[in-house]
């Protein structure tokens, strides 16, 4: 029932998040112009990650596209998908996929803060026992990086990180963003 809970804040946060960051509201004048648009879509930026890892029996293939809407030069929010898949040689198969919103905060331009709340679904098959498993995970994540340019590098903590239910097996992950 818990899990159910915060899949449903999750799924209202995200569609809250997709119609602020991809349907502007126009307070005065007509929407279609193009001078109302461009004032919105000059502030978004779209970027994301891509990852992939083949060696001796192992392949991890990750695809993350995001966008952000930059609210001012220190602010942005967003969304991010999240696509993978995961095989180790005669273990398991596993495929993953999700959303995340993400809040970025420059107080600096070379510092980069973040807070972003993830929720993937994973699905694993085990080849040697021949059974498989499927569920959720909410990642609630802080982080601080380094930011040169479009480009940003760091670490992040899951806040809600379990040793027993977490995907990942730490609480620490390292990131890069880039965003265009």
């Amino acid at each position: 029932m818990k899990n159910n809970h915060h899949l449903t804040i999750f799924r209202s946060l995200f569609v809250l998040a997709f119609l602020f960051i991809f349907n502007p509201i126009a307070a005065q004048g007509p929407s279609n112009t193009p001078s109302s648009s461009n004032g919105f879509w000059k502030n978004v930026q779209f970027g994301g990650g891509i990852g992939l890892s083949i060696g001796s029996g192992y392949t991890d293939i990750t695809i993350s596209p995001s966008a952000i809407y930059n609210v001012n030069s220190t602010v942005a929010v967003g969304t991010a998908l999240q696509f993978g898949y995961v095989s180790a040689k005669n273990d398991y198969t596993s495929t993953i996929y999700g959303a995340s919103l993400i809040t970025l905060v420059n107080p600096i331009p070379e510092i980069q803060l973040s807070v972003e709340l993830e929720e993937i679904n994973v699905n694993t098959n085990y080849k040697y026992y021949g059974v498989s498993d499927s569920f959720w995970n909410t990642a609630l994540y802080v982080g601080a990086g380094y930011r040169t340019g479009n480009v940003t590098i760091g670490v992040r903590y899951d806040v809600l990180f379990d040793d027993n239910k977490s995907y990942y097996s730490k609480g620490f992950l390292p990131f890069v963003r880039v965003y265009f």
